[in-house]
């Protein structure tokens, strides 16, 4: 990712990026041109290849780290504290309504779908995206241990990484369906078990 140097041109740069995620999700990947981006973000040709010297496939790794950053953002502020059961019940709830609203177009695959998953950079977002969800459901199970809510003998690192996989599994279904279901099951069957371990502390 290329770096602007003055506050203006950050600016500028994340004008660029977030127009052209705006008519990336209406229009699709395949059907969208620079041509496209130019006339939405009102820029111009040379300002354009300034901020994105390599052209469309750096555009859309930026676009790509944008979109990736929104999976987060839209789960906030419920994924950021996930001390009590309401508030993972209110996460869960945000979860599946986004994915919902979603349905079939998913705009980080398609990007990825377009500059290639084996690409260091593509790779480099979606492992950096997993990470913090990943790491941020860990802390949220840390909170309910330390609340007394769940077992302090949980294994938070793989509970969250099971969870995490259980999201995408359903979001994959859902991608191919059109149904729900499945995403609903991994959450709820998830934090059940989460729920569950505080009894497993007792038995102890």
């Amino acid at each position: 990712m290329r770096d602007a140097p003055t506050a203006k041109g950050r600016a500028t740069r994340a004008r660029i990026v977030e127009g052209a995620a705006g008519v990336l999700r209406e229009q699709g990947v395949t059907f969208t041109t620079l041509d496209d981006i130019r006339a939405r973000t009102g820029t111009s040709k040379s300002q354009l290849f300034h901020y994105f010297p390599e052209g469309k496939d750096e555009l859309l790794l930026a676009v790509a780290q944008f979109e990736a950053d929104r999976v987060l953002a839209d789960q906030q502020p419920h994924l950021g504290c996930l001390d009590s059961w309401e508030s993972w019940r209110k996460w869960r709830d945000v979860v599946v309504e986004r994915y919902e609203r979603q349905g079939d177009q998913c705009p980080l695959g398609s990007l990825f779908l377009q500059v290639g998953r084996s690409r260091t950079g593509a790779r480099a977002i979606v492992a950096e995206l997993m990470r913090q969800w990943q790491a941020q459901l860990a802390d949220g199970m840390r909170a309910l241990q330390a609340g007394g809510l769940v077992s302090p003998a949980l294994d938070v690192e793989r509970a969250s990484a099971a969870l995490l996989a259980g999201i995408q599994g359903g979001v994959s279904i859902m991608m191919s369906t059109g149904d729900s279901t499945h995403l609903r099951a991994a959450l709820d069957d998830c934090i059940e078990r989460l729920r569950a371990s505080a009894g497993d502390r007792d038995r102890t």
